[in-house]
Formats: structure tokens, sequence, C-alpha cells
């Protein structure tokens, strides 16, 4: 029921999960990041333990091969689940469990990996790898191209209701955590308009949360 992406920038080292599924609020269930270790994706009958503890498994230093030997050794009811990874050199690895639901597909490539189930077409993986390489900019940028391509490939085989854009980078919070939790409409296309209005604002609000002293005006009525 859900296509995604993890990744990471090369250049600034940020790392982000983009996620869509006909179900609701998908990416609350399912993104998991952190500035400086990882981003994991826990999908396909969701057990979102396998989320956090993938990260941790990243912050002690296990790689991404690694992180997934683990969580397929201890997670339960591992053949369920569908699991990416992304590490800190930009090393991918996934698990798709044989349980895994309709057509499901894999793909990877060094700082990018995505994985999908109930999907309307198995290279539908392949597109959205193939979308984050041929972008460039923000890693938000490439994120949401990456799921266009998904989409256009095929995408879910019903149509999708939910997707989220979760980013991270330097601090101990998301930089940009964007959703769109349930339409009837594309919600790709929802939280690629929510990022185009975040995008300009996203330094300010981690400065303001740094030094407010040094933030800009905050533009609203009274402020000067």
């Amino acid at each position: 029921m859900t296509f995604s992406l993890v990744a990471r920038c090369r250049e600034t080292g940020m790392f982000g999960v983009a996620i869509s599924s006909s179900s609701p609020a998908v990416a609350a269930r399912c993104s998991y990041a952190r500035a400086g270790v990882g981003a994991v994706a826990s999908q396909n009958i969701t057990d979102p333990t396998l989320g956090s503890r993938g990260l941790d498994l990243l912050s002690n230093g296990a790689s991404a091969g690694e992180t997934i030997a683990v969580l397929k050794r201890t997670g339960a009811h591992i053949d369920f689940r569908q699991v990416l990874v992304v590490d800190d050199t930009g090393g991918t690895a996934i698990h798709s469990g044989s349980q895994a639901l309709g057509i499901w597909s894999e793909a990877r490539a060094n700082d990018v990996a995505s994985g999908g189930n109930l999907l309307a077409d198995a290279q539908v993986p392949q597109a959205i790898v193939d979308g984050f390489l041929a972008s460039q900019g923000h890693l938000g940028d490439r994120l949401i191209a990456a799921m266009r391509a998904g989409l256009a490939a095929g995408g879910e085989a019903g149509p999708v209701h939910s997707a989220g854009m979760k980013l991270v980078d330097r601090v101990s919070w998301p930089v940009a955590d964007l959703r769109c939790d349930w339409t009837e409409d594309c919600p790709i296309e929802a939280v690629a308009t929510a990022w185009d209005v975040y995008k300009p604002q996203l330094d300010a609000y981690l400065q303001r949360a740094i030094d407010p002293r040094e933030a800009p005006s905050y533009g609203v009525a009274g402020d000067e």
C-alpha cells in the first residue's frame, strides 16, 4: 500500500524520507530520520519499532547492511515487513519480506533506496531511484522529483491518499516535516505545494530556534 524512498544529500549530509500510500497518515507511522545518522522507512503492515531501532543501530555504528541484518534476525513477524535504510556514508540496504503485499519491488544506489508494495508496476522503485539520481538541488526538491517519477511510473495499484516528506540536518529535530494525511486529490502534489511555501523559510525557522536575536522578522501583524 506504499511507495517511498530514503536518501542522503552527498554535498550537505542531510537525510530525508518521502512516502505515499492509499492508507491515511502514512508518514506518521513509516518515516524515521536522525541528523548525522541516517534515515529509515518501515512499511508494509508497518512495525514502527523497526524505524526507531534502525536509527539506534545506525547511531551505534552499524552500516545500512548491518542494520538490516540485525532487524531481520530480531524483528517480530519480519516476513511481513519492508524496511529501507540509508547510512551516513550513503550506504543503502533493503529488506522486503516474503509476505509483502501484492506486487512489491525495491531498488537502490549510493545515497538512495526505494521500495514499494501493492504497486501498479514492479518498476516503480527503480523509477523513483532514477528520478532522484537525475535531479539536482536541495534534497527536498530531489525527494519530490523522485516521488513524482514513481507516481508517473504507475505508483500504487489504487489511488494514493496520504504522503509526507521529512528532512533532518545538524539539529535534533526535523528541519522539515511536511504531511498530507488524507486527500481525495494527489497527496504528493499537496506535499510539493507545502514544500514550495516552506523551503524559502526553512533557514529562518532554524535560526529562530537556535538564536531568535539573529533571526529575520516573523512576518506577522505587529512585527517590526
